[in-house]
């Protein structure tokens, strides 16, 4: 029986090694019937369509689409995400087997996906890995191309392809998706081979702490290379197609509107919408529709107050409770130019010429002798847009916004438009295109090449948001800081190190909330002024004094070498003292070379002052040198893991170079979300704004077995430290401070070395900017670069997120060895001979320095010298002794013999007096008495005489007596 065509459709089988095909019939779904037509013989291989036209299978022709659809002939494209289109498919997994064995268990990611939003669909906002996957069968070569907004790093978005085979096709080296400008879409291009084609788009979101990451928004996905299309798409809702054969569908006009698969649209007196879908009943007018303006200024030098209907204007002044539009107010005078412009006798301001400058009210003139222009760009007066300077608007969800001006002109300041609606992006942007060389005088030198600073303030009634963005070489665009809700006049500025071409962006929003209104029209961001400072090609409106050469006799200045500050007297150029940099301030007087911290020395330019890697500190008297050389290199830290809300495994990887290299900064973290090496991307991309060159630096690595991610990844990196502030054995230096308690250790005699370093980058936490600690602490046991640690109390290294330590142990950071750290041993005297040997005291805490001595060998005696020369003495008082007793004994005898005489003469002859005994020497007596005449006698004189002088007085003493 004849089946009827809707209970069926055809199919081409696969190819043959021929290049034929069969066409066959295939019952529809939920379709039961037989006698289906014969298979027969189709197109070949190669056939396919031409754009705006579809295959008619039954005769197998190509037709052209009829008026009301399109299609691309060879290709696929969804642009309408009202649903998941047919063949699109969503898989969230949680990948990190970490999660399994932890005790809060990672939710589910059940409720995960790719969420469609009408003209784009949108990825997942938390922290699980969603895939949104395509698979297609391409008879030939062909490419996928897609459009895109991935505008915050704390998500990954990665694109690759995968073939037949489940292998990663040759394009996974491109399969990470770059980011984009806050509020633009990008696309995204990839080759694909004949073959299946299995597709992903896959998101994994990082959430540390509380912050919820900004979701990836993908539209218009176009694959190119099929065959053929065997119907023609319908337009989406607010388009249509007017002919056939169309490739594409165009959009309704303004005042119109159209429903899917429109051949033209229909006037909508209702509605003033481009694009719409259907007609929505216009509002009366009030105050929130329109708005005030400053109009440009006349040939007169006047302006005036106008008011404009918002674009798109939705409201109708024709109902009795409607506003009507106010009227102009009186002409002023025109506001005058910006500083270093003037008025050129047209209503335009222009900027002076190279080397003048003006106030922006009077006639541009030269710098007087020895002075220069003071270059930048100075915006106060808003009476126009400047040049270099543009305004959009942007919402994802709302069409009406594009093309709008975001902010308007308002004579002393610029503020946020009205918008399409209240949760539009309302963008201006500022390019800088460069800055002057640092060896010029600017007052810009040293790590600082410029600044901009503004003055704003925020009037809010809701949640609104102002950011300010960073933009450098036009790579991708960095939130730098944000205010939210109402914030008083206040001045913002931010430091430039880096000479490239630099975007400022400020963009404002009323709200967050989704909504197509302007409930919040009077919410508004007011920006004052925006001052940027050394702008290469700016303008001047004052001249500062500058340094003469000694070869200049002209007008015009010559800059001062680098590291030469400017003396006031003479105006000349003067080196810094040794030891001292070039302030990054000011450039005049003596006082702008500033000392260098302790245990830090300047470069040879005074830029910047760097540690040599050597340190001396005086300790009891006793001179301690430090010799850092070998830790001069690069230090790694990995600390963790921790774990985000749902579990995703994390780790803080340091980068710590210590001493750098003469103030170079050494330390690198950058976010590698591929797999080339750091010394790959340095060669690469030298001013690459993904790289972090610094003394500290800080990562969040993502590890390879985390998330299902084949490489470890690195994102979030962050410079701890820029600037090195000195090296001390103190616990203090200015405002930094590290307590002893933080490293505790009870053996412990040789002091730290404490370097201690800043952040020039300021954050809102951080008002004065990071600061960090490195203690270096000698550790014999620990050879080598050592180990890195934090302190225990601070597990990632800070406790308030402003201040990080970290301790170095390593046997090189102990101070050298001097004649202090050894002591000698004296071995015993054998065979005449003696040994000294040289040890270190124990325990030894000192490297390298002085050695130890050689070993020392002298001769000895068995006896000891002064044993012998006891000996000697004692020996010659005994011989002294025994030579006097005999002496003395002798004159005893003479005494005894003379006496024995007087008595027998007294007994002889009594009542006679005795004879005279003579003194005279009797013949055969020796003389017993000697005279010495010598001034100075011996030892043996002096004792003979004194024995002379006793015998004579006991002679008369016993003649004496006798006569008595």
């Amino acid at each position: 029986r004849d089946i009827k065509p809707q209970y069926y459709h055809y199919e081409y089988t696969e190819c043959d090694s021929s290049g034929s095909r069969w066409r066959v019939a295939v019952p529809n779904p939920s379709a039961e019937c037989s006698g289906l037509p014969d298979p027969m013989k189709g197109k070949e291989c190669t056939f396919s369509c031409a754009s705006g036209e579809y295959l008619e299978m039954k005769n197998q022709m190509c037709n052209k689409c009829a008026a009301g659809t399109y299609s691309l002939g060879s290709g696929i494209k969804f642009d309408e995400w009202d649903d998941l289109p047919a063949g699109f498919s969503n898989v969230a997994t949680f990948m990190d087997t970490a999660v399994e064995s932890a005790e809060n268990k990672a939710e589910s990611c059940d409720n995960s996906s790719w969420t469609p939003h009408g003209n784009y669909i949108e990825s997942n906002r938390d922290d699980c890995t969603v895939s949104l996957i395509y698979a297609v069968h391409l008879k030939k070569s062909g490419s996928v191309f897609f459009e895109y907004q991935y505008i915050d790093n704390n998500i990954f978005f990665e694109f690759f392809i995968q073939n037949d085979q489940c292998k990663e096709m040759d394009s996974t080296a491109d399969k990470w998706v770059k980011l984009t400008d806050n509020g633009e879409w990008d696309s995204h291009f990839v080759a694909l081979k004949p073959g299946t084609n299995i597709l992903y788009w896959r998101t994994t979101g990082i959430l540390m702490g509380s912050k919820v990451v900004k979701p990836v928004l993908v539209k218009n996905i176009t694959i190119e290379g099929v065959a053929y299309t065997s119907e023609c798409f319908p337009c989406k809702p607010g388009t249509f197609s007017d002919k056939p054969g169309s490739s594409n569908c165009q959009m309704c006009p303004r005042n119109t509107y159209s429903e899917k698969g429109a051949k033209e649209c229909t006037n909508c007196m209702k509605s003033d919408n481009e694009g719409s879908s259907q007609c929505t009943e216009r509002p009366p007018c009030t105050n929130k529709d329109f708005f005030q303006i400053h109009t440009l200024c006349d040939k007169e030098g006047k302006t005036q107050i106008m008011y404009k209907w918002i674009e798109p204007k939705i409201c109708r002044e024709d109902l009795p409770e409607a506003l009507k539009l106010p009227p102009s107010g009186e002409k002023k005078d025109c506001p005058p130019c910006n500083p270093g412009f003037y008025n050129n006798g047209s209503s335009s301001c222009s900027p002076c010429p190279q080397g003048m400058i003006s106030d922006g009210t009077k006639e541009c003139k030269a710098c007087p002798a020895g002075t220069e222009p003071a270059l930048g760009l100075e915006y106060k007066w808003w009476n126009v847009l400047p040049v270099n300077m543009k305004t959009s608007c942007f919402n994802v969800d709302n069409s009406k916004c594009d093309g709008m001006n975001g902010w308007e002109v308002a004579g002393d300041h610029i503020q946020s438009g009205a918008g399409g609606s209240d949760n539009d992006y309302l963008i201006l942007n500022l390019h800088i295109p460069g800055f002057k060389p640092p060896t010029s005088v600017t007052g810009a030198t040293g790590s600082e090449l410029g600044r901009i600073s503004f003055i704003f303030e925020t009037i809010c009634s809701a949640d609104c948001v102002m950011y300010f963005m960073v933009d450098v070489n036009r790579k991708n665009t960095n939130v730098v800081e944000s205010w939210g809700r109402t914030k008083e006049k206040q001045s913002y500025t931010h430091i430039i190190s880096k000479n490239a071409s630099f975007t400022f962006t400020w963009a404002f929003q009323r709200t967050n909330r989704g909504q197509d209104s302007r409930q919040f029209i009077r919410d508004v961001a007011k920006i004052y002024s925006i001052t940027v400072t050394n702008v290469l090609d700016g303008v001047a409106s004052s001249c500062r004094a500058c340094a003469l050469g000694s070869e200049q006799s002209g007008s015009s200045c010559v800059p001062c070498p680098a590291g030469h500050y400017i003396e006031k007297e003479t105006n000349q150029c003067k080196e810094c003292p040794a030891n001292t940099y070039l302030s990054i301030h000011q450039v005049y007087g003596k006082e702008s070379c500033i000392p260098c911290g302790p245990g830090s020395k300047s470069n040879k330019d005074h830029s910047t002052c760097f540690s040599d890697c050597t340190f001396s500190y005086l300790r009891d008297n006793q001179s301690l040198n430090y010799d850092f050389t070998n830790l001069s290199g690069v230090g790694s830290l990995m600390n963790g893991p921790s774990f985000t809300s749902k579990g995703t495994k994390f780790f803080h990887f340091f980068n710590i170079s210590l001493c750098g290299n003469e103030g170079k900064k050494m330390a690198i973290c950058a976010d590698n979300i591929t797999d080339v090496t750091v010394k790959d991307m340095v060669a690469e991309s030298e001013d690459s704004s993904s790289l972090v060159g610094t003394f500290v630096c800080q990562s969040t690595i993502i590890p390879s077995d985390s998330k299902g991610f084949r490489t470890a990844l690195a994102l979030q990196s962050n410079s701890l430290a820029d600037t090195f502030l000195g090296a001390s054995a103190e616990t203090t230096l200015g405002n930094i401070s590290v307590e002893t308690e933080m490293f505790p250790s009870s053996q412990r005699t040789i002091p730290d070395v404490n370097f201690f370093f800043k952040s020039s980058t300021l954050t809102t936490p951080c008002e004065n900017g990071r600061a960090t600690v490195v203690v270096v602490r000698c550790n014999p046991t620990k050879p080598g670069q050592g180990d890195i640690s934090v302190p225990s109390t601070c597990p990632v290294g800070t406790c308030d997120g402003c201040t990080f330590y970290f301790m170095w142990e390593s046997a090189e950071a102990c101070p050298l060895c001097t004649e202090h750290d050894y002591h000698e041993i004296e071995g015993a005297c054998k065979k005449g001979f003696q040994e000294t040997l040289y040890v270190w005291n124990e325990p030894k805490q000192c490297m390298k320095g002085i050695a130890l001595p050689e070993k020392r060998v002298s001769t000895c005696e068995t006896m000891d010298f002064w044993l012998k020369v006891g000996a000697a003495v004692g020996a010659f008082t005994a011989v002294l002794l025994i030579a006097l007793t005999c002496y003395f004994w002798k004159k005893n005898q003479k005494l005894e013999y003379k006496y024995s005489k007087l008595v027998m003469t007294a007994n002889s002859k009594e009542c006679e007096l005795p004879a005279a005994d003579s003194c005279a020497i009797m013949e055969g007596e020796d003389n017993e008495e000697e005279i010495v005449y010598s001034n100075k006698q011996s030892l043996l004189g002096k004792l003979k005489s004194l024995a002379t002088k006793v015998s004579i007085n006991i002679i008369i003493f016993v003649d004496t007596v006798s006569l008595i």
